[in-house]
C-alpha cells in the first residue's frame, strides 16, 4: 500500500470500550509509524477526554443508548441514531478509512453500519463473555470478530470468530518485576497486606458504601487499603485519606503500580478488567454490576469462576463479605492457587494478535 494506512477507531462509553481501542491504535502505529488514526465516539461520554490524552484525534457523534424498557428518551434516539448516521457518512467520506475497528459502545454503531455500505472492511473487538447488542448487530456485516471468550458462536457467524482475548495495557505484561517500585510509589508499609479495591472507571456506589463500613475491619486485620473510588465520589470519600492505611482515589493512573503492590484485589467484572487481572495473577474477588446489559459482567465473572480462578460475591451478598475474606486471608494455599489459576487463563499476546487480523483484512 503506497499511501499510509489510515486507521477509523470507535468504542466508548466506559473504560472497558475505550482502553481497548487505544492499546489496538498503540500497536498498529508501532507497526506502522505513518498510519492516521481518526477516533469517533458520543459526544457527552468520557472517550472525548480519554483519547486526545492519549494522543489521538476524536470526534463525537450525537447518540445515547436506546433504553431497554418503554421511554420518552427512546423517541430522541430514533433522532439521535439518524442524525449520527449522516454524521458517520460525512466523517468517512472526508477521512477515507481503510479498515473501521469498533471496540463497542452505541457510537461504534453509526460508524461501523456506514463503513460497511461503502465497502470499507470492518473488525469488531467484543471484550465480554455476552455481546452487547451493538455489537450483535454490527456481527451481521463484520469482517472479523475478534473474541476474548469462548462459545461466542451462539451470538456471532463462527467463521468470522477469532478468539484473541481483550487488548491490556501493555506496561502490566512486566509487573512482576515492579512490586517494590509499586510499594515505593503508594508508600504502604511491606510488612502488611495490601488490598486493592476497584469500582471500574466510573466508581460504583455499591462497592464505595461496603468499603466505608468495612474499614474498622479492615483495620482489625492489619490490612492497608487501596481505595479507587471514582470522579463522583471521591468528595464524599476524600475524607478517609486521614485514616492510617488508607487511600482513597478519584482514579489511580498508575494502575501498573497498583496491581503490583496488592496482595489481594476487589473489582467489578467489566471484560478489560477480568483480562487484565488474569495477567496481573493476584487472587481477585469480583463483586460484578448488576446493573449492565444482560447482567454480562456475572457472566464474565463465572467464567472465572468455574475455573476455580476467583471468587465471586454479589452485591445481594455483600454482608458475607468479611467473613469470606477472614477465610481467605488464613488460607494461603487457596491464595496461591487462585493466584496460580487466573494466571493461566491470561491472553497476553491480544493486542497483537487483533492487529494480525487488521492487517489481514487492510492488505488481503
Amino acid at each position: 500500500m503506497k499511501n499510509s494506512m489510515r486507521i477509523l477507531v470507535s468504542g466508548g462509553g466506559t473504560g472497558g470500550h475505550i482502553y481497548p481501542a487505544i492499546a489496538i491504535a498503540n500497536e498498529i502505529k508501532v507497526r506502522h509509524p505513518d498510519a492516521e488514526f481518526l477516533f469517533v465516539g458520543a459526544q457527552d461520554k468520557m472517550e472525548m477526554e480519554k483519547v486526545p490524552q492519549a494522543g489521538y484525534k476524536i470526534k463525537g457523534l450525537w447518540i445515547a443508548g436506546i433504553q431497554r424498557k418503554i421511554s420518552f428518551k427512546n423517541i430522541s434516539f430514533i433522532f439521535k441514531f439518524i442524525h449520527s448516521l449522516w454524521r458517520a457518512a460525512k466523517i468517512i467520506r472526508k477521512f477515507k478509512p481503510n479498515i473501521a475497528i469498533g471496540t463497542g459502545g452505541f457510537a461504534s454503531g453509526p460508524i461501523l453500519i456506514m463503513a460497511s455500505r461503502k465497502g470499507i472492511p470492518t473488525l469488531i473487538q467484543e471484550q465480554n463473555s455476552y455481546p452487547g447488542i451493538t455489537n450483535k448487530l454490527l456481527s451481521k456485516k463484520a469482517k472479523k470478530i475478534c473474541v476474548a471468550y469462548d462459545h461466542l458462536e451462539r451470538f456471532f457467524p463462527d467463521t468470522k470468530i477469532i478468539k484473541t482475548g481483550n487488548p491490556v495495557r501493555q506496561d502490566l505484561l512486566s509487573i512482576h518485576f515492579k512490586r517494590e517500585d509499586g510499594q515505593s510509589f503508594f508508600e504502604i508499609d511491606k510488612k502488611k497486606k495490601t488490598l486493592l479495591i476497584l469500582g471500574g472507571s466510573l466508581g460504583a456506589k455499591k462497592i464505595n458504601e461496603f468499603v466505608e463500613n468495612n474499614l474498622d475491619f479492615f483495620d482489625s486485620k492489619e490490612i492497608q487499603v487501596i481505595w479507587q473510588c471514582g470522579k463522583i465520589y471521591f468528595e464524599a470519600y476524600k475524607k478517609y485519606n486521614r485514616r492510617e492505611n488508607v487511600q482513597v482515589h478519584e482514579f489511580i493512573n498508575r494502575m501498573d503500580y497498583a496491581y503490583a503492590a496488592a496482595d489481594i484485589i476487589v473489582s467489578r467484572a467489566g471484560a478489560s478488567s477480568v483480562s487484565e487481572l488474569c495477567i496481573v495473577g493476584k487472587p481477585v474477588l469480583f463483586i460484578p454490576s448488576p446493573n449492565v446489559a444482560e447482567d454480562h459482567q456475572t457472566k464474565n465473572a463465572k467464567s472465572i469462576v468455574e475455573k476455580h480462578a476467583a471468587i465471586l460475591i454479589s452485591e445481594s451478598d455483600l454482608d458475607t463479605f468479611p467473613l469470606v475474606f477472614e477465610s481467605l486471608l488464613m488460607d494461603v494455599g487457596k491464595l496461591e492457587s487462585l493466584s496460580e489459576n487466573i494466571k493461566g487463563l491470561a491472553l497476553p499476546g491480544a493486542t497483537k494478535d487483533i492487529v494480525d487480523e487488521v492487517e489481514k483484512l487492510i492488505y488481503n
